[in-house]
């Protein structure tokens, strides 16, 4: 008899209540900081270039196998202006199989996997959620400017310089 009081009365409350409605597709809704959305390839301004060398460890580590990639000899190398032997030629995700859990960047050793903050990508065609290189440097270097994103592997460095500056002055 008390459930029955409790559940009328929590059903007066929210029917009296002002209605919360967001206006989709005019007014998209804003994103937390930390959201997870579909995965993007990062780009490395100081180079040129981007950070995935095609190494397959996100591919061979993903639960769902949505991505496939191939790698070719990076030309910026033997002009010894970049580091990276190897760099991305073909990379693509099915991001309808994507299950959006983070693996992939966990695994990088090259921070090259961001999950950004796109989560709309609907398409009309069976595979038209597949997205190709392009489409991912893209949606990446626009999480890159949104964020101001540093790669972690700096942010390690720089800790760690910090680290010995403050062992040295004390």
């Amino acid at each position: 008899m008390l459930g029955s009081i409790k559940g009328m009365l929590v059903t007066l409350v929210s029917t009296f209540r002002k209605p919360v409605t967001d206006q989709y597709p005019n007014k998209p809704r804003q994103v937390e900081p930390r959201y997870m959305g579909f995965p993007a390839l990062t780009w490395d301004h100081s180079v040129g270039e981007p950070y995935c060398t095609a190494c397959m460890v996100c591919i061979r580590q993903c639960p769902t196998q949505c991505m496939t990639a191939t790698m070719k000899d990076n030309p910026l190398h033997k002009e010894e202006k970049s580091s990276r032997r190897k760099i991305v030629d073909v990379f693509e995700i099915n991001l309808n199989r994507c299950i959006l859990c983070g693996i992939c960047v966990e695994v990088c050793n090259f921070d090259a996997i961001v999950m950004s903050h796109e989560y709309e990508h609907s398409g009309y065609e069976r595979n038209g959620d597949r997205v190709a290189l392009d489409g991912l440097l893209e949606m990446g270097t626009t999480y890159q400017k949104k964020t101001n994103w540093v790669p972690p592997s700096e942010l390690k460095k720089a800790l760690k310089d910090d680290l010995a500056l403050k062992k040295a002055t004390d």
